[in-house]
């Protein structure tokens, strides 16, 4: 017993080092733990270790993605969800196939879906790189898409996993059997997350304690993944998303205090499980390569293909990553196009005359909608006009902008369309109530439609080249997920201890070549940084918001010195700061300040709000 409590203490002493190390000299502390730990491995005098495989992806994952996707900001996650998806779902599916294509060719006697179960295990990214990259102040969108494909890529690979090998069971891999269980893992994992996320919030609005409170909140992450996965499902998908619901609806549910405790406990809890992973990721390479020089005639066979799998993992996605980048500039550029219309349109709902005309104008004949006109951007005034004529086209046109399916997308088209029986006449009173602007209408609608400028903004003024897709690619190392994917391959796996090997080494190639060298591509390549004078309209835009909403909020008259009086400017002072956190957590909603400028303003509320209520009555210190 004792020698296990040295070995942890040790452990968590080398965690701390090597995190102050790492922040001292530039270096990713993971790095750092991984050479600490192979070095230590060759050690003569310690024996080899073996990690079961379902510590970590049942134990250490699920807290880990769920601390990750507390802190991700869900704007951020909204807005590059394309580009989050296709990195995370879509790269690791072609990655995994075209690596296992690779993988049964040049081993032999492998078969498809036991390379395609390898090809899966090497496929997922690891989130050391998003350090890096923040550090270096790149654009906020790189950063964005890096954590958000890092929180969804191991569930991905691991429901692969777990379909390519048992496939590979019964001799029979058939992309449909894998594409229904795929769907099936991520469906019942995002409702599982979804209802856990919730109740969570639910029961933790009602601890008035913070320790206990925080306490509560880790057990969420296993509330989350262990029901998902007795049914089938992916775990780690349900614990991301009961994340994202709690760091979304937390601010408007729970106090500051709780949320401060949440913040300084997880932070402790990621530091140190993520620290455990790296380093016994490095000291399970004795083990594996002794294991592979008892079974087969050597290691370097194994070494050569995991050196052309790294290669193959970082042409992939480069050949992906590309068309991916010129797919979502052309969307931001249709956007722009759009924004001088959708402008004159939100002016006019604005103004209070020009609404009360739409309001009394009632719903348009099926025949005289006009078609659209012109160009938008040198014609924007037609366009608002038409748009403002039907809510059912406009609702249709921003929900186009959006990206975004909408139930009256096709209104324009489907119009005075001829549908007999009851049906028909449903379809046409419904038509009829989105052709008639009401006051929930456009107030609905110009929340969306704040929502939509505010996306063009921001993808428009920070467009992804050439310099942030190098970025990107190169930020794609693996890591400790891959390994313990690896070490869950069933015993019976052909050439298991060689798969496990090559898994291995893929990802600490990975994490020491593009994980050491990603500071000097940053340098090399330069990537768009944010831009000073930018920031500082915006804080100035923030702080108008701040003081309109603080000045909403009616303060005592009173200036008498008094504990009746001390008690009354307090509760203003705190319905100040109360009413200005909805204010910014609106603008958050509605996306028109960036993720990092709106945390930090929280962040000063927050503390503002702990430090009014630690101040207490007066009454309790003269009593």
């Amino acid at each position: 017993m004792e020698e296990v409590l040295v070995i942890g203490v040790i452990a968590v002493l080398t965690i701390a080092a090597a995190t102050t190390f790492g922040q001292r000299f530039g270096v990713a502390s993971p790095l750092i733990l991984v050479v600490v730990g192979i070095l230590v491995s060759f050690l003569p005098f310690v024996p080899a270790l073996t990690i079961q495989p379902e510590w970590i992806i049942a134990g250490v994952l699920p807290p880990l993605l769920y601390s990750a996707s507390v802190s991700m900001p869900s704007m951020n996650f909204r807005r590059e969800f394309g580009a989050i998806g296709g990195l995370s779902v879509v790269l690791v599916i072609v990655s995994s196939v075209l690596l296992g294509m690779f993988f049964a060719w040049v081993i032999p006697g492998l078969g498809l879906g036991w390379s395609v179960a390898l090809g899966a295990i090497v496929s997922p990214t690891d989130a050391v790189a998003t350090g890096i990259v923040k550090r270096a102040g790149v654009s906020p969108r790189v950063v964005a898409i890096l954590e958000g494909e890092s929180l969804l890529n191991d569930a991905t690979a691991l429901v692969l996993l777990r379909a390519a090998v048992a496939a590979a069971a019964v001799a029979t891999f058939t992309i449909g059997a894998v594409t229904l269980s795929f769907l099936y893992s991520v469906v019942v994992a995002v409702v599982f997350g979804w209802l856990v996320g919730r109740l969570n919030l639910i029961v933790r609005a009602r601890v008035k304690d913070a320790t206990v409170n925080t306490v509560i909140s880790f057990t969420v992450p296993f509330l989350a993944s262990i029901p998902a996965e007795a049914l089938g499902a992916s775990g780690l998908v349900a614990a991301v998303v009961a994340g994202l619901i709690t760091g979304s609806r937390a601010p408007r549910v729970l106090s500051p205090e709780h949320r401060l405790s949440d913040s300084q406990n997880w932070r402790t809890v990621e530091l140190v499980l993520e620290g455990i992973i790296f380093l016994t990721m490095g000291l399970e390479l004795f083990g594996i390569v002794q294991k592979v020089q008892n079974d087969h005639s050597g290691v370097l066979p194994a070494v050569g293909i995991a050196a052309a799998a790294l290669l193959l993992t970082i042409l992939i996605r480069a050949a992906f990553v590309a068309p991916l980048l010129a797919l979502l500039a052309r969307r931001s550029r249709r956007r722009a196009r759009m924004r001088p219309t959708l402008t004159k349109l939100q002016e006019r709902l604005q103004d209070p005359e020009a609404a009360q005309r739409l309001l009394e104008q009632g719903p348009l004949p099926p025949d005289a909608l006009p078609e659209l006109p012109g160009d938008p951007v040198t014609d924007p005034d037609a366009h608002a006009e038409v748009l403002a004529a039907d809510p059912a086209v406009a609702h249709a046109e921003v929900a186009k902008v959006a990206g975004v399916p909408d139930a009256a997308a096709s209104a324009r088209d489907s119009i005075g369309a001829t549908q007999s029986g009851w049906r028909g006449r449903l379809v046409r009173r419904q038509r009829e109530r989105q052709r008639t602007w009401t006051v929930e209408n456009i107030a609905r609608f110009g929340t969306r439609l704040r929502r939509v400028l505010a996306d063009i903004d921001y993808f428009t003024g920070a467009p992804l080249g050439w310099r942030e897709g190098s970025i990107v690619v190169w930020a794609g190392m693996r890591g400790a997920v891959t390994v313990a994917a690896a070490q869950s391959l069933p015993q019976d796996t052909p050439g298991r201890s060689v798969l496990v090997l090559i898994a291995f080494l893929v990802a600490a190639g990975s994490l020491l070549l593009q994980g050491g060298t990603l500071g000097l591509a940053l340098k090399i390549v330069k990537p768009t940084a944010s831009d000073p004078a930018a920031e500082r309209e915006e804080r100035a835009r923030l702080l108008e918001l701040l003081r309109e909403a603080g000045e909403a909020v009616p303060q005592p008259e009173t200036r008498e010195r008094t504990p009746e009086a001390f008690n009354q400017h307090k509760t203003a002072r705190l319905q100040r700061i109360r009413a200005q956190r909805d204010a910014l957590l609106d603008a958050r909603d509605d996306g028109t300040f960036s993720a990092d400028v709106l945390a930090g303003a929280l962040s000063n509320l927050d503390a503002d709000e702990i430090s009014i209520d630690l101040k207490g009555d007066p009454t309790e210190a003269t009593g």
